[in-house]
């Protein structure tokens, strides 16, 4: 199979990861037989530096020609600590969303045996716990409009906005996880307030009945962000609209004990991107201290979400797996153990795939 990545390192740490990533990417394609061509483009923070825009035409055009987007990280302090910046690397990141047509955010949540203890969590709530979060992801606050301040400043204001259409095509993607894993889905809205929320249920009931052999049942955001940390075993696949997905997957994710180990794949009307959840990490830029597992396990899922090889996407994990299993982890996981730079964590994983 002839396989055509756009790799988009990104700011911070994003080009460091991204290194180990495409190890990873060139050991399966040589064991499986692939044949791989990839260009490297600019986003975020670098971008603004070299031409102004966080998401250059440049890049977008490379990204529509491509089978398949590598993300690393964008963000920068400069911009952070600056809240009167006109332009921000964020912005590149939702132009990119909207102009690729990411419509649906998939994060998996799991656990690792060998991490367990370093959840924040109870060993006896996180353990086996594996379920999806599917957040929508071109509509709502982020994109509504208007949206600004005040001529004098003093008040700020967002529009929520939703069409049926943006509802319907989640909510079949989120069928469509549930049928394949234990078919259960849960709907997250807040329906006894908001009116998009309540478009949202609507149109939910309107489609479950589609989908008999679904168990699909319904949660307040604010009853399923506590029921994430008291019962995260009850979830199978969750869906919710953008705001309260950004929110609800950030804390699901320390249930792995671990951002630097989370990935997450965002599906989309011309190409689909591939991206760990974490930040940039600007602390650690070039010191070769970060952790490149969920830019990996990212590798894995644009294996098998981008190009539906899913023994490639296994190898991958096992990989993983048995990185963590021997210890070969970065600084942040290591709990007291020998610490491996980004680089050795990458060559480790390479040579595992490899042999």
């Amino acid at each position: 199979m002839k396989l055509n990545i756009a790799l988009l390192p990104g700011d911070g740490i994003g080009p460091e990861i991204m290194t180990q990533a495409l190890k990873a990417t060139k050991a399966v394609c040589e064991k499986f037989g692939h044949t791989l061509t990839y260009k490297e483009a600019i986003v975020g923070a670098r971008a603004i530096d070299e031409t102004g825009d966080p998401y250059p035409a440049a890049t977008h055009e490379l990204c529509m020609q491509s089978d398949a987007v590598l993300f690393g990280a964008i963000g920068d302090p400069k911009y952070d600590n600056d809240p009167n910046a006109k332009v921000r690397p964020e912005q590149g990141l939702l132009r990119m969303r909207k102009e690729l047509g990411l419509y649906g955010n998939i994060r998996p949540v799991m656990t690792f045996p060998s991490l367990i203890h370093k959840s924040p969590l109870r060993a006896e709530l996180v353990e086996g716990a594996d379920f999806v979060c599917i957040r929508e992801l071109t509509g709502g606050m982020y994109f509504g409009r208007p949206q600004g301040r005040s001529e004098d400043g003093n008040t700020a204001y967002d529009t929520c906005v939703y069409t049926r259409e943006e509802i319907e095509r989640i909510l079949h993607l989120a069928y469509q996880f549930a049928g394949q894993r234990r078919k259960k889905l849960t709907v997250v809205d807040k329906a006894n307030v908001i009116a998009t929320s309540r478009l949202w249920r609507q149109i939910a009931q309107e489609i479950a009945p589609t989908y008999p052999d679904i168990e699909t049942d319904y949660l307040f955001v604010d009853n399923a962000a506590m029921r994430i940390i008291q019962w995260p075993k009850s979830f199978d696949v969750l869906v919710t609209e953008n705001l309260f997905g950004d929110i609800l997957t950030d804390e699901a994710s320390v249930i792995t004990g671990s951002l630097g180990l989370l990935p997450s794949a965002s599906i989309g009307l011309h190409t689909s991107v591939f991206e760990p959840i974490h930040g940039s990490y600007p602390q650690a830029a070039g010191k070769n201290i970060a952790n490149p597992l969920a830019m990996i396990l990212s590798v894995a899922l644009m294996f098998e979400y981008g190009f539906q090889l899913m023994d490639e996407g296994a190898l991958i994990r096992e990989a993983v797996n048995a990185s963590l299993d021997a210890g070969v982890v970065t600084e942040d996981i290591a709990d007291g153990g020998k610490a491996f730079k980004t680089s050795e964590v990458g060559e480790w994983i390479e040579k595992y795939i490899r042999g």
